[in-house]
């Protein structure tokens, strides 16, 4: 029997092109590769579609083309994506074979192009008598997405979060033994479910392992499924065990940036005991990933650019907050401008600047300073010096010394080596009196400042730029 597997086709109105003409290759290869029957193993959507958007046209259309040839299994998939109660609209739309929607967990016979639903999670011994007697073309298994909130109802929160994996496992240790009888019959067997296999591996190469993970290895085996169909990882890969396969076909088409690997659908042959899976790739978008740990390189981005067109390019970049501007945005749009996308994202990192350790714990000014001077290897005497200076000179002195030493004038004061002031020249300031001033004692009175207003040059950039400067970088 040939089974035509899609998952994840993840209809949207961001990925409507994507999902479109991917899954309409893959509808065209099945039907001519004369399948039996399709099976849709979740995520047909991405989120909640109004029923007039265009992306819900385009899916309904193509499920109705499909159905036109062979019958339709569609299993609910994560509630996020496919809220429940979507798919039961694709019932609708069946023409001359049956769409079939699972969205509990249940078993179901194919017979004659017609869909046999069990009552419970198994056929009860009646109804398996009745497949038994009547025969069956394939029995499915099927596991839809499980609803952990009313596990955690039901189990409670701690037993929900990490036990999901047995409760599962004894529902399909339990579906094993029907199965078993089913093969022992010459019917065939398949599971069909939608979670995270405990092992497997992302689109992105990441290795998922934990304890609330859906399924292991060991217990989908234990199903007894001649094949057991898996939805929502998007990346292929598959699983073998006395000839009987675990696999899942991936996403229908590329749907997010970094993703690894050929993306397509599964072209089962399932005989009874073993099973077979081919990948058939789907015309999935090309992505062209460029991560840079620094600026951009724009010779390798003009070298990428070259065969980049009409591909989707995302470029990304990291640099600290004070260079930021020096990335220059419409020259890397410039070199794009063939794509079919470019998106750039750059991480900005901020500056940080952390005081000298232990400098809280000195009690003066001056061992303060010393403490940072350790850290920023800097000699401490001039600054010290300059620091005496202002607790002790007097201001204008001071500025008198600086005004001096960039206008190359003759100070007003004897300088020190390094052209301020000598601490020694400058008189300690004396506590002021306050005297009543008398008419008759114009002689004593304190001589009035000189207001001659003297001009100088500008100093040079270079001479001020000890104004400009971090005082404090290391």
């Amino acid at each position: 029997m040939k089974i035509a597997h899609f998952s994840d086709l993840h209809y949207a109105p961001g990925n409507i092109e994507e999902s479109d003409r991917c899954f309409g290759f893959g509808i065209d290869h099945a039907v001519l590769a004369h399948a039996d029957v399709a099976v849709i193993s979740g995520d047909a959507t991405d989120h909640r579609l109004d029923a007039h958007a265009p992306s819900l046209n385009r899916l309904a259309r193509r499920i109705n083309g499909l159905s036109g040839s062979m019958p339709v299994l569609m299993l609910q998939g994560t509630f996020s994506h496919e809220p429940p109660g979507t798919l039961r609209n694709f019932e609708l739309m069946a023409t001359t074979h049956q769409i079939y929607v699972a969205e509990r967990v249940q078993q179901v016979s194919l017979h004659e192009g017609r869909f046999y639903p069990s009552d419970g999670p198994v056929f009860s011994d009646d109804e398996l008598r009745e497949v038994l007697a009547i025969g069956a073309d394939v029995v499915f298994t099927c596991l839809p997405t499980v609803n952990k909130g009313q596990l955690a109802a039901a189990v409670g929160a701690k037993e929900a979060g990490t036990g999901l994996e047995a409760v599962l496992s004894n529902y399909l240790v339990a579906a094993g033994r029907i199965n078993q009888q089913l093969r022992a019959a010459g019917i065939r067997t398949v599971g069909v479910s939608h979670g995270t296999v405990n092992g497997c591996t992302t689109e992105h190469g990441v290795t998922m392992a934990g304890f609330d993970h859906e399924f292991s290895l060991g217990s989908l085996f234990e199903a007894e499924c001649d094949a057991f169909m898996l939805g929502h990882i998007h990346k292929a890969q598959q699983w073998e065990r006395a000839g009987r396969v675990v696999a899942y076909p991936g996403s229908i088409g590329r749907f997010h940036y970094g993703e690894e690997g050929d993306k397509g659908f599964l072209m089962w042959n399932v005989e009874v005991g073993s099973a077979h899976a081919d990948l058939v790739v789907t015309p999935s978008r090309q992505t062209i990933c460029v991560d840079f740990d620094g600026p951009p390189d724009m010779q390798r981005l003009a070298a990428i650019a070259l065969d980049a067109t009409d591909k989707f390019v995302r470029v990304r970049w990291q640099v600290d907050e004070e260079h930021k501007q020096s990335v220059d945005r419409d020259a890397i749009a410039a070199l794009f401008g063939h794509a079919a996308e470019l998106k750039v994202e750059a991480r900005i990192l901020p500056v940080v600047r952390s005081r000298a350790q232990g400098i809280s714990l000195e009690t003066s000014i001056d061992r303060k300073l010393e403490r940072w001077c350790e850290h920023a290897v800097v000699d401490p005497a001039p600054l010290l010096d300059r620091l005496q200076l202002l607790e002790t000179g007097d201001a204008d002195a001071i500025a008198a010394g600086v005004l001096a030493r960039l206008s190359d004038a003759e100070p007003a004061h004897p300088l020190a080596n390094d052209g301020l002031p000598a601490l020694s020249s400058i008189p300690e300031p004396s506590p002021a009196t306050v005297q009543e001033a008398r008419s008759d004692d114009v002689g004593d009175a304190l001589p009035m400042p000189d207001a001659t207003v003297e001009f100088v040059e500008s100093a040079s950039a270079s001479e001020l730029s000890w104004l400009n400067d971090d005082l404090f970088a290391a």
